[in-house]
């Protein structure tokens, strides 16, 4: 049987969300979607984009999978590339012009991958996927056993850093920014606090949302 609760929750939809804003639906379903922004997130149910920053319907083009990450260009790689996909989409059909890879605290992917955590299951998808993090754990060095917390939020932000570098490997995106079209900025919300970390292209450090930014000063 379908879950009550998404009955529940789509009869709220259809009662509140859906009248209010119907004429925006309507328009989206005859003109088609043009986001401005795509969002590369993770598939934790406590972060979604659209929640966290409070997303109008066709506002956002979202990505998500484990631990928000993006694989680098490998066009000749016998593999799925469902992330590479997306992004050829929002890039090339849809002409987004800004990418956010948005990471989070309390990653389950990469303290599965720090953790070095046994496969769910004999194909172990979460481990090979999660591999990929590896040179940023290599750059921030060992594991700090008495810090281990800490070093969990470093790797969660490091790894963010590495997505947006293999965002730049895929030319139509390395082309774009450099034309000015696109802009790519790394996010990280933290689930307990609320707080929202923008990242700082030249320094490469995570800084809190300015307030005048919050006010729209």
């Amino acid at each position: 049987m379908f879950p009550e609760r998404l009955f529940q929750g789509y009869r709220a939809f259809l009662d509140g969300r859906f009248a209010a804003e119907r004429a925006r639906y309507e328009t989206l379903a005859k003109t088609g979607q043009r986001p401005e922004i795509m969002v590369i997130g993770c598939i934790d149910s406590r972060v979604s984009p659209e929640v966290i920053f409070d997303a109008a319907p066709g506002e956002l083009l979202v990505v998500r999978n484990v631990a928000n990450l993006v694989p680098p260009y490998e066009p000749d790689r016998d593999s799925q590339h469902g992330t590479s996909a997306a992004l050829e989409f929002g890039v090339e059909a849809l002409n987004v012009k800004h990418i956010v890879v948005l990471g989070h605290a309390f990653c389950g992917g990469i303290r599965a991958f720090a953790d070095e955590q046994a496969p769910l299951s004999p194909g172990d998808f979460i481990g090979r996927w999660m591999s990929q993090i590896a040179p940023a754990a290599k750059a921030l060095g060992p594991c700090r056993a008495h810090d281990h917390d800490s070093y969990l939020r470093d790797l969660e932000r490091a790894s963010v850093a590495l997505s947006l570098e293999h965002l730049m490997t895929f030319p139509n995106v390395r082309r774009r920014v450099e034309q000015g079209a696109l802009t790519l900025h790394g996010a990280y919300f933290g689930v307990a606090s609320g707080r929202l970390l923008v990242r700082d292209p030249k320094s490469g450090g995570f800084a809190p949302v300015a307030a005048e930014a919050l006010r729209g000063g």
